[in-house]
């Protein structure tokens, strides 16, 4: 019997995805350019996105090229000390730091080097084996998937500041919750990173969706449109329905009830907790609301426009809503709306 294709599992790379060329292909070009136009790109989105599978597919397609040294750091080590370590494991770049004289010895990696004295300073010994790649015409393209504010990640976004102030040849991919982001971004001694490109990723191409599905349930065409409708190109949703349409031998009617169940239980209440006071209350206002002008959320919520925009605007950033509609606001999540009036309705 074949496999099933879709998975339940977040961060996991499944069989079956939906690629987002043209932006992964932004951030390719942008940092194989001579010199690159940026260093440093960091992904958002909601839980679910798709964040770490985009990254992955950036990482798959420059690891491809030979002059790409591709580095996966954990946030919850040091990363510096994890950088050093990763690089002079590979036995080829091991050889290019021993043929420059960079002794690292006293970080306990690397080999000892006669007559050389061992660096003592983890930047400085980063500094040195950047640039004896630069010499070699290599890059290196660290990736930290799931930031946070955390003392590691600004100690690091401190000294990636640095090493490309020398033009050293790093690069920088990190995934993470909006509010994650914000808080690093406002940290007063990281502010280069408000210049650094924030990819939010968006719903995914509902007519690429349908035709997967298509291909994989050998369904009609209607019925692979309606399924793709009813994920609303959420990542997840995409993984969660296919998986469930396959367990139900491409029933996907049955899987219906599964379907929500699993995106309540594993995102929506989450998301839910994570939300302030008022952001829940705005939420909940959009259900009760019979349309999605603005104007009249906004009298449900008794809320002038000074009032309520803060919230709009946040509720965007985190994904929650979509306001590209001038006037309007929609949920962006499927059946978040059944979830809210299930759950937290009040008549």
């Amino acid at each position: 019997m074949k496999r099933n294709p879709y998975t339940l599992l977040f961060g996991k790379e499944p069989s079956e995805i939906i690629s987002r060329m043209q932006t992964e292909n932004e951030i390719i070009e942008s940092f194989s350019a001579t010199p690159p136009s940026q260093q440093i790109a960091m992904i958002t989105g909601v839980r679910g996105a798709g964040k770490t599978v985009f990254m992955t597919n950036v990482l798959n397609q420059l690891k491809k090229d030979k002059q790409w040294i591709c580095v996966e750091l954990n946030p919850e080590r040091d990363l510096l000390l994890g950088l050093a370590a990763k690089l002079s494991s590979n036995p080829e770049l091991s050889q290019i730091f021993y043929r420059a004289q960079i002794n690292l010895s006293f970080f306990h990696i690397g080999v000892e080097i006669k007559n050389t004295p061992p660096i003592t300073d983890i930047e400085t010994a980063l500094s040195k084996m950047l640039e004896s790649l630069k010499e070699k015409g290599k890059r290196v393209l660290v990736s930290i998937d799931e930031v946070t504010n955390t003392q590691q990640i600004r100690e690091f976004a401190s000294a990636f500041q640095i090493l490309i102030r020398q033009d050293l040849p790093i690069f920088l991919l990190m995934t993470g919750l909006y509010q994650n982001i914000y808080e690093i971004q406002n940290e007063k001694t990281l502010t280069f990173l408000y210049r650094a490109p924030k990819i939010h990723l968006k719903a995914l191409n509902l007519s690429a969706i349908a035709h997967n599905y298509q291909n994989n349930f050998h369904c009609d065409e209607v019925q692979a449109r309606h399924m793709a409708q009813l994920t609303k190109g959420y990542s997840f949703a995409f993984q969660v329905l296919g998986y469930l349409t396959w367990k139900y031998n491409g029933d996907y009617q049955k899987a219906l009830p599964e379907f929500q169940q699993y995106l309540e239980e594993y995102v929506y209440e989450k998301m839910w907790s994570e939300c302030s006071a008022i952001d829940k209350k705005v939420l909940v206002a959009m259900v009760k609301t019979p349309s999605d002008a603005i104007i009249d959320i906004r009298k449900t919520l008794s809320m002038t426009t000074n009032q309520f925009n803060p919230y709009r605007k946040r509720l965007i950033q985190k994904g929650l809503i979509d306001g590209s509609e001038r006037g309007h606001i929609t949920l962006t999540l499927p059946l978040f709306d059944a979830f809210i009036q299930n759950n937290f309705y009040e008549n």
